[in-house]
């Protein structure tokens, strides 16, 4: 028998069977669409790891049929899970990875029915991508948010803030009780309105990060906001919105830095313009102060690029920075207790603390921030920054990794003493990702998030895209696409493959919070919510009171407007996600993901 012959042959087999396959239809009509099979509800690359969890038993077989014409493409064995649940049952794993074409699909299971729609495609997280970025537009402070920018979720402007008094705790000589100064711009902290500088600092920092570990790629993200014709980064121009808030919590007498500005106790469930009630900024702190200082830092050397466009922003950066550094060495234990001062002060003030005990963090990172801004030893000599081997995920109270992972990006002008710290930070950052990836494929859903009830508290999703933050630093580091392979994981968990079945983020899915603690979103009449926030998600904790579907771990979670437990938005989670999903998208080429 010829070649050709043979070639022909083979040729009309593999006709045959595309023909059949690609004839063979599915009638949805009398089936249900299945919450119970648990995927990214936005999609896959058409190279990545593509799995979805279903939540059930004695089942076999699954399909992937096209959306349209809802023709088989795929069939696959369903395999149970090595690992039980934290409800105590193993799931079954569908696997189509090596399915590859782009287009929309769902997901069929004999005898269960149908998922939600996918698609399949390169940049398939282009559009969250810039939406969860664009959730911080929605957080504005001080300024109306047009139509033109905001869509259906426009609005007056609220808070001013350009006569706040000065609490008693925060008096001074210069500045007696109830001294007015100007404080406007900055990003509503979280549901509420007040701005916290704890808080800012961990949100900045991270989203700062984005932009130093990936500028080309930030350069090209279009928001649609008022400054994006000013030839700065739309990202960049958000962040300032808020920086230049921050530098107005500066008291310029001394360099501290107010902990927050804030009403005395949380507005209704009202729009920002609603609520007329004085507001205050409090007691000075250390640890406001150092994030203040590592923010500024970091800010002046991204915007010295920036000089033509803002003109002077590097150089008060920096100057702001290291006032702030100068008062903190003075004052290195001065904690923010709220319950303290509300004994000595009034009027009481019963908004969000953001109390913190211990600054070694704190002063990690802005000596790690100040030094590569100046190139002054005396900022890294100051401090001990490798005081001990934990390498604890990023929070609001504890930001040495926000250091570290600076010092690992620069590590091109580092010099020997901080060559040999860095070579020490890089073994400690692998050995964490190798730890967060060990047995993360036998668990139930796959993902690194989960693989214990410890992951589960208070902002649960924030540890969640902050693992996978770890990730891409290790995958940075090395070049290993397994790091990158987890890190997607945990953003696959984020967006539907997890134990509720939700995709976290508003806006961003087919099941997605519609009642998420949020005053916008609950008092602008419109159906949606404003899009792009991540709520906190899974916390049995219960600190609202409000009862939940169940108290296993990563099960306690509802969608309800008054769980702030479960269910708030905040600035400080939307940050790592905001650098998760975009470095993601950033690296999709590079690692093989998609392909031009």
């Amino acid at each position: 028998m010829s070649f050709f012959f043979k070639s022909f042959l083979l040729s009309s087999f593999l006709i045959f069977v595309n023909i059949t396959l690609n004839a063979q239809q599915v009638n949805l009509n009398n089936l249900f669409l299945s919450e119970n099979i648990r995927f990214n509800q936005l999609g896959f690359y058409p190279n990545a790891q593509k799995i979805a969890v279903v939540s059930a038993d004695s089942l076999t077989k699954f399909e992937i049929i096209t959306a349209k014409e809802n023709k088989i493409v795929f069939s696959g064995n369903l395999q149970p899970s090595t690992n039980v649940a934290l409800n105590g049952k193993k799931t079954l794993i569908a696997n189509f990875s090596d399915f590859t074409k782009p287009g929309d699909y769902i997901i069929y299971i004999p005898d269960m029915g149908y998922s939600y729609q996918f698609s399949i495609k390169n940049d398939v997280f282009a559009d969250l991508a810039k939406g969860t970025v664009k959730a911080f537009y929605y957080q504005r402070a001080s300024m109306a948010l047009p139509e033109k920018y905001a869509g259906p979720w426009f609005r007056n402007a609220g808070h001013p803030d350009n006569k706040v008094l000065i609490h008693p705790s925060a008096a001074t000589e210069k500045k007696p009780t109830g001294t007015i100064i100007s404080a406007p711009r900055g990003w509503y902290d979280a549901g509420d309105y007040n701005k916290y500088i704890v808080n800012s600092g961990i949100t900045t920092g991270t989203l700062l990060s984005l932009y130093e570990d990936f500028p080309s790629y930030v350069k090209k993200i279009n928001l649609n906001i008022p400054e994006s014709s000013n030839k700065v980064p739309d990202e960049l121009d958000e962040i300032l919105w808020n920086v230049r808030w921050m530098l107005c919590m500066q008291d310029q007498d001394d360099g501290g830095v107010y902990n927050k500005l804030t009403n005395a106790f949380f507005d209704g469930m009202v729009m920002p313009e609603i609520t007329k009630l004085p507001r205050y900024v409090v007691q000075k702190g250390t640890s406001a102060t150092l994030d203040f200082a590592a923010v500024t830092a970091q800010a002046s050397r991204i915007f010295r690029k920036y000089e033509t466009q803002l003109p002077g922003l590097s150089d008060s950066c920096l100057n702001a920075a290291k006032k702030a550094w100068d008062w903190a060495i003075k004052n290195p234990s001065m904690s923010y207790d709220q319950n303290s001062m509300n004994n000595k002060y009034e009027p009481k003030i019963t908004t969000g603390g953001y109390g913190d005990r211990n600054f070694t963090d704190e002063f990690i990172w802005a000596a790690i921030e100040l030094y590569l801004t100046t190139q002054n030893e005396k900022y890294y000599t100051a401090v001990n920054i490798l005081p001990d081997e934990r390498m604890p995920l990023p929070s609001w109270n504890n930001v040495r990794l926000l250091g570290y992972y600076s010092l690992l990006r620069n590590e091109a002008a580092l010099k020997n003493n901080q060559k040999t710290d860095a070579e020490i930070i890089k073994k400690r950052l692998l050995k964490m990702a190798n730890d967060f990836i060990e047995g993360a494929s036998s668990t139930a859903y796959q993902t690194v998030m989960g693989k214990t009830n410890r992951d589960f508290g208070w902002g649960s999703n924030a540890n969640a895209a902050n693992q996978g933050i770890v990730l891409i630093q290790a995958y940075q580091i090395t070049k290993d696409k397994k790091y990158l392979d987890h890190a997607l994981s945990n953003l696959d968990y984020l967006l539907g493959r997890n134990a509720t079945g939700f995709s976290y983020v508003t806006g961003f899915g087919s099941k997605t919070p519609m009642f998420p603690h949020h005053r916008p979103s609950a008092a602008d009449r419109i159906k949606e919510p404003v899009p792009g926030f991540l709520v906190g998600g899974p916390n049995p904790g219960k600190q609202d009171g409000v009862a939940l579907p169940s108290m296993v771990a990563d099960e306690a979670y509802t969608d309800s407007m008054n769980s702030y437990a479960a269910n708030e938005i905040a600035i400080n989670w939307n940050a790592p996600l905001v650098y998760l999903v975009n470095a993601i998208q950033a690296l999709q080429y590079e690692c093989g993901y998609s392909k031009n």
